[in-house]
């Protein structure tokens, strides 16, 4: 994507800019991190290939496969392991083959996944995680990537999103709950609302129109930090069982065009 040495430069102004925008000032080394993964591997924040979890930098899925596809990657297999898997229990663990072109040798990475490690929202879809994990793995082993990816924390209550429409709907609750700022379990409560956001595609605008109507109030402001909590545990419930009642659900809050009946 950014080969010239003038389209890396654009690429960091943009990427410090971006990233200042969606988690605030950077400190002195997640700057200079930052700077070495957008020179050595061209990751972009707007792409969303990066996410800033706890002052530390990940990769994500995305990214990786953007990694790849740019280095011209020549396969990737995925496969489980049957003697190590248990479906009843819901754990799978995958191994996953990389290769660079198709005369390289194999790159290989294991990924494990159970109820026990992933995030809640994602519970049912332990083989998926699995599979992106052992993915993970060996791409970051074929690419030389030392960072860890989001995907394989054990379990992901951060968001990976940089969709400023969701950090407002959080903080204009968080402002009146948490004293002007959202940390703490604020910030938890609206880091988990933007994964929920970006897992199942949803227009931030309407989940907004939607948590006001359900929080009974007239605004995020007046809702208490339990209600938005309820709110959250409730959008992520009806995403996971059903995401296309969900949609009808947030259509319903969508200005209705002039002359509609």
């Amino acid at each position: 994507m950014c080969s010239s040495k003038s389209s890396i430069v654009l690429l960091l102004k943009a990427n410090r800019a971006l990233a200042r925008t969606v988690w605030g000032a950077l400190s002195s080394l997640a700057t200079r991190r930052l700077s070495e993964l957008t020179r050595q591997f061209s990751f972009s924040v707007a792409s969303g290939d990066l996410a800033l979890i706890d002052g530390k930098w990940y990769v994500t899925h995305s990214g990786l496969l953007h990694l790849a596809a740019r280095k011209r990657c020549g396969g990737i297999s995925a496969r489980p392991l049957p003697s190590l898997c248990n479906v009843g229990l819901r754990r799978w663990i995958f191994k996953a083959t990389v290769y660079k072109h198709h005369a390289s040798r194999p790159f290989t990475g294991f990924g494990d996944a159970d109820p026990s490690n992933v995030s809640s929202l994602v519970h049912g879809a332990e083989c998926r995680v699995a599979e992106t994990r052992a993915v993970n793995r060996a791409l970051r082993k074929a690419y030389g990537i030392g960072i860890c990816s989001v995907e394989e924390i054990g379990c992901v209550e951060r968001s990976v999103t940089h969709e400023r429409p969701v950090r407002n709907l959080h903080s204009e609750s968080s402002n009146r709950n948490n004293g002007g700022g959202a940390n703490g379990n604020g910030t938890r409560v609206r880091d988990r609302l933007c994964q929920i956001i970006r897992q199942h595609k949803l227009d931030a605008e309407l989940v907004k129109s939607y948590a006001i109507d359900f929080c009974e109030t007239t605004t995020l402001r007046e809702a208490s930090r339990e209600r938005v909590e309820k709110f959250v545990a409730h959008l992520a419930e009806c995403a996971a069982k059903d995401r296309n009642s969900l949609l009808c659900q947030l259509n319903s809050y969508a200005p209705q065009k002039e002359g509609a009946a």
